[in-house]
Order: C-alpha cells, then structure tokens, then sequence
C-alpha cells in the first residue's frame, strides 16, 4: 500500500514537473512573442503573419535563389540584388512599408529603412542598444561566445586595445606587408599570362583575392609566425561557410544544440581553431615581443580583468574578429570592385591614368593613397552597391524608445544596408547604376543623408578596421591596374548570394592582359 502511494506520489511529481516546464516553454516562445508584437501593433507597426515557433523563418528558407545571367557589360548588369536574395523583404516592404515587425522562430524583428530611425540606431551610445544575443548563441563559433560581445565594459575595452593601432597614422605600418602580398598576386598573374596563348588570360581571381588579403592580416597578426596564421584562417573561412548554411535557422528553438551534420562540423572547427590559436599564443609568449596586432591583444587582455579561461576566449575572439574584417572587407570588396571596373572601360582607364600620375613610377606608400581621387571614388560606389554586411542588427538590451517608438526588451532591430544604399530618395534615380562620379564631393556630396552610407557600420560601432580595409584595396587594385588590362570573361555568371557577406555565387572570372 505504501509503494502504491509512493509511487502515485512521484507520478504526480512528474506530471507537475511537466506542466510547469510546458508553461514555461508556453509563456517564453509563444506568449511572450505575442505580447511584444501586440505592443508594436498598438503603435501602428504591423508585419506578416507568423507561424507558431518557427515565426516567419519558412519564409526564409523559400527564397528565390539568384537570378543568373551571364554577362559582358555593364548595362546588362543587374545591381538590384536585394530583389533576388532578399525577396520576402521586398513583399513586405510593399506591403508595410519600412517599418514592420517579423520573426525568426521566437526572436522578434523590427525591420527598419526610415532614414531618421537609421540614424537614432547607427548613432545610439547606450549599451541599452547592442550587439543581438544570437550573435554569441548562433554565430558564437565565429563571432566569439559572448565575452566579446558589444554591449558592456569588455567590448569598450576591446576598441581601446585594437582601435588606436588601426588607424590611418598606424596603418602605415603595415603598408609594407600590403605591398609584398600584391606582388605575390601580381607575380603569379604575370605567370599565368606567359605560360598562356594570344598575351590574356582567363583568371578566376576570387582565390587570389583570398590569398592576398590572408597574406596580409596572417602578417600583420601573427608576425613571424604567419604560416600558422595562414593554417588559422583557412579554417576560419572553412567555418564561415559552415554557419553561413545555418543562417535560416535563427531563432528556432534548440535547433543549434541538435547534432546534425552541420552543427557538428562548426563545432569541430570552432574546438580546432580555439587550440591553433592558442598554441601561437603559447609560442609567443616564448619566444618574445613582436610588434603586431596579436601583441596587442595579449596586452590588452593581460591588462584587463579577466580570469585565465575568459583571456584566452577574449584573444581567440579577437583573432577571429580581425580575420573576418579583413576577408569579408578586402578579399570580397576586391572581387566586386574588379568586376566593376572590368565592366566599365572607362573608369577603368580613368584610375589607371591616375595611378601612373600620382605614382610616378613609383611604388605607391601611404602619403600617395590620399591623392588618388578617382580610385577612391570608384572603391565607395563598390561598397555602396556591394557592401559586404547585408544587414546592421541591433537589440534592445531592456525596454527602450527610439524615435518615438517604444521597444519593448528583446526586440531585434535590422537595417537592410543594400536597400537604403539604393533608396533613390537618398542617392536619386541612377541609384542602380555604377557611377563613381557621385562621390566626386565626399560622402557628404553623393547622398542627402549622409549617415545613409554605412559600409563599415556607422556612429560609435564603427568597424575599427575599415583604415586598414580601405588602404589594402586602394594599393591592391592600383597595382594591379597598373600592370593590368582586365574585362570581364564569357564565364563570369553575375549572381550575387548571402554567404553572411554578399559574395558573387560562382566567383568573378576575368579576362587580364599585361599593359
């Protein structure tokens, strides 16, 4: 009789325990989304409607791949890639407007392309307004776990340790190693010319841009020990790959800690890169001081009040973070801008002219940078056209209000950079065309708003390396049209795609010849 009632006793325990953790998981991924949209909709912002747990991410995953049509001049180029890989947004953007609210999985979005709304968030101080915790929670293997997230005392002193050594005055430092690693391109493209018939060559150059910008930040890292660098880095973009195919998963429940074959190649890649980079670490404080951006982070995080385990994620983040600005910035910045100006003849000969003016023959160093105008131009209408984030994303760390609207905690806010890059209302009505000349006057000069152009982000959230970012294209791309003609090839299949960065699909074929 006593087992008998013992064991009606743990039953009921169980089933109590049941329907408390079910109204939980009730109340966290199905009440409390409603209750933030239901806030949002009393404000007058409304949104598609959303399936339950998965919120709008079928959606996602149904979208139009890229249309693909080969090309060989401008004008049958089509820059409106936010209609082919983004087509969701386009529809609801007809529909709400530029200011609604959807999901993925429980994880609500506010989507925003008001001009003075994109400057309230670009230009927000508070850490009230940060980084989104999906970052660390989905993107945690490649962004960093959470210790270097942007919304508290760690990140501030992240930016005071890498900041100041990437500005322009401390970039100079590093032109030398720009410099070698495009000879290395240029060597092997010169070679591939000689060894070819008829004086051009076919060249799929996305490898090269990859090498090349590897090069350098492998160099200007990690110093003497840069092949190891380079053994880093390849993994890196192994796993950058691997979680770009995650993407539509944000925000459905638990769908990170399944071990599906995806998620078990990032997580042996994050565990394997985590132990490479510490061995360099290991190495380095053995073998002694070196000048580079690894020296930097081991005395900024020796000086900061971390425990031994939290220092050794705040170093490993930080090289993951340096990669990813130099690869996503140059070596696909790169690819576009040549396709760019393979396309247009003319602004292509316009450059050259005034790469061979400004130089003189010479090799281009810092001071000389500044003075090629027309090359500059030409790298800004790349990145108005082709910024390499799709997206800035922010959320409100607790309830917030921001022009007038009140965001409840939470709340996810995006801004679809390519689309306010191509508003016409802000750059006028050849918004979809490539025309450097808008940036004759500076940023100020090409748009109405000049917070509007946000490449490298905007406000206190700059990216700290767009210095180092801007002056590996300028030298890159100058060199190589100094040595090179370039049009664009018969198998070049213009079809950019979201890989985390918008990256052209089957890369950038290129017809080159020695000038």
């Amino acid at each position: 009789m006593e087992v008998h009632v013992m064991l009606k006793f743990c039953v009921s325990i169980f089933l109590v325990g049941v329907v408390g953790v079910f109204v939980l998981v009730y109340k966290a991924l199905v009440m409390e989304p409603e209750r933030v949209r239901s806030i949002l909709r009393q404000q007058g912002i409304g949104g598609p409607p959303q399936t339950l747990l998965l919120g709008n991410s079928l959606e996602f995953r149904k979208r139009q791949s890229p249309t693909a049509a080969k090309s060989t001049s401008e004008t049958t180029l089509d820059h409106n890639w936010i209609a082919s890989v983004f087509p969701f947004f386009e529809k609801w953007r007809k529909q709400y407007g530029n200011l609604f609210v959807f999901s993925l999985g429980s994880t609500q979005i506010l989507y925003v392309n008001q001009a003075d709304l994109v400057k309230e968030i670009t230009t927000y101080t508070s850490f009230d307004l940060g980084k989104p915790t999906y970052h660390s929670k989905e993107f945690g293997p490649l962004f960093g776990d959470g210790i270097l997230a942007s919304n508290g005392p760690t990140w501030a002193h992240r930016r005071k340790i890498l900041a100041p050594e990437l500005y322009m005055d401390k970039v100079k430092g590093m032109i030398n190693l720009i410099l070698e690693s495009t000879d290395i391109l240029i060597d092997a493209w010169k070679s591939i010319i000689d060894q070819s018939e008829g004086g051009t060559s076919d060249i799929h150059i996305d490898e090269f841009m990859r090498s090349f910008s590897g090069n350098v930040i492998s160099r200007a890292c990690f110093g003497s020990n840069y092949l190891k660098g380079k053994e880093i880095f390849v993994r890196l973009e192994t796993l950058q790959e691997a979680i770009s195919k995650k993407i539509m998963s944000i925000g459905v429940p638990g769908s990170r800690y399944f071990p599906t074959k995806a998620n078990r190649e990032v997580w042996a890649l994050e565990k394997e890169i985590h132990v490479l980079i510490l061995k360099v670490v290991k190495e380095r404080k053995e073998s002694g001081y070196e000048k580079d951006l690894l020296q930097m982070v081991l005395e900024g995080a020796e000086n900061s009040e971390l425990s031994q385990d939290e220092m050794d994620q705040f170093i490993v983040d930080n090289c993951k973070n340096i990669y990813l600005a130099a690869n996503d910035a140059v070596a696909v910045g790169a690819s576009w801008c040549l396709m760019l100006l393979a396309s247009n003849t003319e602004w292509q000969t316009r450059v050259r002219c005034e790469v061979l003016q400004v130089c003189g023959g010479q090799i281009p160093n810092m001071d000389m940078l500044p003075k090629m105008k027309q090359l500059t131009m030409v790298i800004q209408e790349t990145l108005r056209l082709y910024p390499a984030a799709p997206t800035l994303s922010r959320e409100a760390m607790k309830d917030i209000k921001i022009g007038g609207i009140n965001i409840p905690k939470g709340v996810n806010l995006w801004t679809m950079v390519g689309t306010v890059h191509t508003d016409p209302e802000i750059w006028g009505p050849d918004v979809l065309h490539f025309n450097p000349e808008r940036f004759a006057n500076g940023i100020s000069g090409a748009c109405k708003i000049p917070h509007s152009y946000l490449p490298f982000g905007f406000g206190p959230r700059l990216c700290v390396g767009q210095n180092l970012a801007m002056a590996e294209l300028k030298i890159l791309v100058a060199l190589i049209l100094s040595n090179f003609s370039i049009s664009l090839s018969p198998k070049y299949v213009h079809s950019p795609v979201q890989m985390l960065v918008i990256k052209p699909e089957y890369g950038v074929d290129l017809l080159v010849k020695k000038v």
